[in-house]
């Protein structure tokens, strides 16, 4: 089976994967990182309360993270991740949205038609 883009579900995985890794990696804001796909990054409550210091922390955390494999990362889309932070253990999860984040995205892997929502959360906020 093929995307309406025509890509097989390998080569889709590979470009959605990519450009989360883009996203990921912009949100910081102070290094353009080229072509990165349009969309939002929020926290939880739970990881706000963790204070200022801790937010700039664990962002910079979740822009590098590189720790995807095949039990955390199951369809190799490299959207979601753990991050151990002075011993409190947090998420972020990316989603794919439609252009109006009303929907799923009817294509992931074409950023014309997608936007990505990384949230940042603790596991009991899930």
């Amino acid at each position: 089976m093929t995307t309406t883009l025509g890509l097989d579900p390998v080569r889709e995985a590979a470009l959605i994967a990519a450009q989360n890794d883009a996203f990921r990696r912009s949100i910081l804001g102070t290094t353009p990182v080229a072509d990165a796909p349009q969309g939002e990054f929020v926290m939880t409550r739970g990881v706000a309360a963790l204070g200022p210091d801790a937010q700039l922390e664990l962002t910079r955390r979740v822009a590098a993270f590189d720790g995807f494999n095949a039990d955390s990362d199951p369809q190799g889309w490299h959207e979601m991740g753990v991050i151990e932070f002075d011993g409190t253990t947090v998420w972020f999860k990316i989603d794919l949205y439609d252009f109006d984040y009303t929907y799923g995205s009817p294509e992931p892997s074409d950023p014309k038609q997608t936007r990505r929502v990384l949230t940042l959360l603790l596991p009991s906020e899930y």
